[in-house]
């Protein structure tokens, strides 16, 4: 009988605060498995890099790369932070200096059509007792979002019968590294039996003693690095015995001599990079209040405005997180600034469907000022005040207006905005009528420096 040890990691989402415990943690049990000569395997399962963190950032996540590196991972897979969250250059360069392997089953190259370079769509590995490991991996299928950076993302029904078909003559045991969900993980499980672990990530579900599904075992650890996840496998020759699954508190783990050194150190470094990069050179204080209009929100409705070429923007001020201060304007004081990992929205809509976004607005406008919302890529603390350009609503009358003229039914009208708002429910009519296109690569805090830096420039 021998025993496999699978280690895996999720979701850190650059919480580089637990880093130094998981490393440590991770590097050790591999030593002691070594010694025990026991066959051990490590995977991260995707949004390990996440733009909030300045190093992250700074580094467009090589630093993460170079951070998973201490570990020594068998394989990873990526998650939307690394597949839409970065360029597609970026991307390709993402994991130049990796000592582990990329298993990626769902993503190609859109101009090649093959799989990128950089990763592989399966694998096999080898216990010491010779028992085969098929590996392989799905991330989740944004496609209107891959596709404009330059990439095919494939559904999991498209792909996961061509992987089981490829890796079944020669694997004993298929495990799948899932950047999909728990609800894609539990189905995957129902339909495909022959997958006997199903490493899960995605949506943060913390599976403390893991969850079988038929004759499926699936695991996952949570979110930011709050756990380490591990499985048991037992195996007598090609035939795998039973499966178990656990989890492991970092909090609870012993934290290296030099831990708070090291996380002081990641977020020190990424402030220096970011502030070495100069944008531009305002001639005041540009204030920002998340309760009502400001300067700093004008500039930013002027600045999406001008990049989505639009005559009309909309924003949130909570967007915002502090104001800019008169004089040089980094990329580490925009990364403060919009620390959200979103794209410029482009919303075309019929003039009656305008004047309906507009009500659905001013509808949710006092129940949105002070609106604590997490998620779907909004870094902040609260929603804010909606703050207009180019279009006005009376409260009196409860007319629509564009560039000060009635709204016409019978024509079109587009708007800016930010793809956050295509994801929240408060203004339906922008996803079910909208003709919608978020315009790639650049973040928005990437479209304000742009605008700054053309609008007050650096003089050197």
């Amino acid at each position: 009988m021998e025993r496999i040890h699978i280690y895996h990691t999720n979701d850190i989402h650059s919480h580089f605060e637990n880093w130094p415990r998981i490393s440590a943690y991770l590097r050790s049990e591999q030593s002691r498995l070594f010694e025990l000569e026991e066959t051990s395997f490590t995977f991260d399962l995707g949004d390990a890099c996440d733009r909030v963190h300045p190093l992250t950032e700074a580094t467009d996540g090589q630093a993460n790369v170079r951070l998973l590196n201490e570990v020594g991972y068998s394989a990873v897979t990526i998650g939307n932070n690394e597949g839409i969250g970065s360029s597609k250059a970026e991307l390709n360069h993402l994991y130049d200096e990796a000592n582990f392997k990329v298993i990626l089953s769902n993503v190609m190259d859109r101009q090649t059509g093959n799989y990128p370079e950089w990763a592989q769509p399966f694998d096999i590995l080898k216990t010491k007792t010779g028992h085969k490991i098929g590996l392989f991996g799905l991330t989740a299928p944004f496609p209107t979002s891959y596709e404009p950076i330059g990439w095919t993302v494939k559904e999991p029904e498209d792909v996961i019968p061509e992987m089981l078909e490829l890796l079944t003559p020669f694997a004993d045991t298929i495990i799948l590294l899932s950047h999909l969900g728990i609800i894609e993980d539990r189905k995957i499980a129902e339909k495909y039996p022959m997958i006997k672990v199903i490493l899960g990530s995605h949506t943060h579900h913390l599976l403390p003693k893991g969850e079988k599904v038929r004759n499926t075992l699936l695991a996952a650890a949570g979110k930011f690095g709050q756990y380490v996840g591990q499985v048991v496998l037992e195996v007598e020759g090609t035939q795998l015995v039973s499966a178990e699954a656990s989890v492991v508190e970092t909090g609870k783990l012993p934290a290296p001599k030099d831990e708070e050194a090291l996380i002081l150190g990641y977020e020190t470094i990424g402030h220096q990079l970011l502030n070495e990069q100069e944008i531009a050179a305002i001639p005041a204080n540009f204030p920002v209040s998340w309760q009502k209009n400001s300067k700093l929100v004008e500039v930013g409705l002027a600045a999406v405005k001008d990049y989505a070429k639009t005559d009309v923007a909309i924003l949130n001020a909570g967007l915002f997180m502090q104001p800019l201060i008169e004089g040089v304007v980094t990329n580490d004081e925009l990364h403060q600034v919009l620390p959200h990992p979103m794209r410029v929205l482009r919303c075309t809509l019929d003039g009656a469907d305008m004047i309906r976004v507009i009500y659905e607005m001013e509808k949710n406008r006092d129940f949105l000022r002070n609106f604590p919302i997490k998620g779907m890529g909004f870094r902040g603390e609260v929603f804010g005040e909606l703050c207009y350009d180019g279009v006005s609503y009376d409260k009196k009358t409860g007319l629509v207006t564009w560039l000060g003229e009635s709204i016409d039914d019978s024509k079109t009208y587009t708007f800016a905005s930010v793809d956050h708002f295509l994801y929240i429910p408060f203004f339906p009519t922008i996803e079910i009528k909208g003709k919608n296109e978020v315009l790639f690569p650049y973040f928005i805090r990437n479209v304000l420096g742009q605008y700054l830096s053309k609008t007050y420039p650096v003089i050197k």
